[in-house]
């Protein structure tokens, strides 16, 4: 039996996203000349592929058929990430320069949001194979992890360089140290690893004008709450000046702040109508807090965090490594968008440009986000329930 819980979860959010894809784009729609259904009809296309991909892998047997569809998805999407920027502008659109989505008709994909699932599956699959969970010397650490580390210098260089999607790789470098942490590796094996992973955060930034330009525009936002904590005059050398304040955030807040407890009613946001660009992908989570307010903001939080409980009920359930790893790697990618996103909305830290699991607009993180529940629900098949279908 799968997990019923999980997956009514996500269809309450795969349904808001259907209404909010219908209301947020308004601007959009009258600013491009489009249909008044063009991206919920879209949306609703991507979601209904979705949903029909995630009930088949739920249905399938996980000991045929779960390792090959991860080593699918690691493999086919990592070579067309790489395959990509070599293919001619008609079929690559690119986006600031870099090449991140791949024409297919009327249609693009996104194939780093497929790569996220495959990478999951196959540090997961590899880790729970390879490394000895016996005590290990720090020096025993470094070999042993050492291959896994150079694959995932592999994905830096295709990811955050020609892909220039920095935000991506902070995702996936969070969940690859984690699993590191429940493989067994020590405490001062972790903080080394994120140690160097600040430096070459710091050095990736330093090397791209237009993400240094967006650490200072941000830093711009908050140094005054942050510098009046320290009274000292050396600290106070800190601030700089980036003139207004940039106006995605600025809008960004206002909405937050428009919306109340309650909100404006659903289709009567303002900000919405030209003022914050990208509100029904990006700054949907804005869009939700005008409409619907403090408590719909709340509704969709609360469901995201009980869908990253479930997926973790069943990894502590489950007994193949496998599973369990692939488990909690699903959930962490999943919380660590959620918060990237939000705190990128409210100004708590730079943007990041990292779509919310199944609510904003796109159908490559909509179908890649139900590919992998489809497989947690194919592994939550596994779990022992008792005769009411409640995990034991």
């Amino acid at each position: 039996m799968i997990d019923k819980p999980l997956l009514s979860a996500v269809i309450i959010l795969l349904t808001l996203s259907l209404v909010m894809s219908y209301s947020l784009s308004t601007y959009a729609v009258l600013h491009f000349h489009y249909s008044d259904f063009h991206f919920f009809m879209r949306q609703s296309f991507a979601v209904f592929i979705g949903f029909a991909l995630m009930v088949l892998l739920s249905r399938a047997d996980s000991d045929r058929w779960f390792v090959k569809i991860g080593l699918a998805l690691f493999i086919l999407f990592f070579v067309l990430m790489i395959t990509m920027q070599f293919l001619p502008p008609s079929l690559v659109k690119a986006v600031g320069g870099a090449k991140r989505w791949i024409r297919l008709g009327p249609m693009s994909i996104s194939p780093v949001e497929f790569f996220k699932i495959g990478f999951v599956f196959f540090f997961a699959w590899s880790l729970s194979r390879k490394i000895d969970r016996t005590n290990m010397s720090f020096i025993e650490e470094i070999r042993a992890f050492f291959p896994y580390l150079a694959v995932f210098s592999l994905v830096v260089l295709v990811i955050a360089i020609f892909q220039k999607d920095l935000g991506q790789i902070m995702v996936l470098g969070g969940i690859l140290l984690v699993l590191f942490l429940f493989t067994g590796s020590s405490l001062k094996f972790f903080f080394t690893l994120l140690g160097i992973a600040f430096i070459a955060f710091v050095g990736l930034v330093f090397i791209a004008p237009h993400r240094l330009a967006r650490i200072k525009s941000w830093w711009g936002t908050v140094q005054d709450s942050i510098l009046s904590v320290f009274p000292f005059d050396s600290v106070q050398n800190l601030r700089i000046d980036i003139g207004k304040e940039p106006y995605q955030i600025s809008n960004s807040l206002n909405a937050i702040h428009n919306g109340g407890f309650f909100g404006e009613g659903l289709g009567n946001g303002q900000f919405k109508l030209g003022y914050l660009s990208e509100v029904h992908t990006d700054f949907i989570l804005a869009g939700v807090s005008e409409e619907f307010g403090f408590l719909g903001l709340s509704l969709v939080a609360f469901t995201m965090l009980f869908i990253v409980y479930r997926i973790f009920k069943i990894a502590s359930k489950v007994k193949n490594p496998i599973y369990y790893l692939f488990c909690i790697g699903i959930g962490l990618l999943f919380a660590f968008a959620f918060i990237l996103n939000s705190y990128g909305i409210s100004g708590i830290t730079p943007i990041k440009g990292i779509a919310v699991p199944f609510l904003s607009y796109g159908g490559s993180h909509i179908l890649a986000s139900c590919i992998a529940i489809g497989m947690v629900l194919m592994i939550s098949k596994e779990v022992p329930r008792n005769s009411q279908g409640e995990i034991l």
